[in-house]
């Protein structure tokens, strides 16, 4: 049985997973991103100039885009819904992750393709 990507991050960190509030910002559209995370615990919504484009829950990752992309920004604003529990990874254990657990890459590119095909369903709609 395959770990959820959320778990493999928990693995792989190097610090203390992360509790955050119900209404706190977790990072901001247009910042440097740090880190990737996965919810292990609560729900996030992520915000593209102050309008949610989606909710994230228990077991998703978020924030690896700003770790992946040349400019290394962030494209959205990450709230907690609720009260949550993150596992975090900065650049260079997420670049080793992926190199060293293949199967990891795969869940994170699984898991923005069906990130991404909601979105395709909803503008559709």
């Amino acid at each position: 049985m395959l770990l959820q990507p959320a778990e493999t991050v928990k693995i792989f960190q190097k610090h203390p997973s992360r509790l955050v509030s119900a209404g706190q910002i977790i990072f901001e559209q247009g910042q440097p991103g740090d880190y990737m995370y996965g919810i292990l615990e609560g729900e996030i919504e992520l915000s593209i100039d102050g309008k949610v484009v989606e909710t994230l829950k228990a077991g998703d990752v978020f924030g690896e885009g700003a770790l992946s992309h040349p400019n290394g920004y962030r494209f959205t604003t990450a709230i907690a819904k609720t009260d949550c529990k993150l596992a975090q990874l900065d650049q260079q254990h997420f670049l080793f992750v992926i190199q060293e657990t293949p199967m990891f890459a795969l869940q994170v590119i699984r898991s923005y393709s069906d990130r991404l095909r909601e979105l395709k369903a909803h503008w559709v709609e």
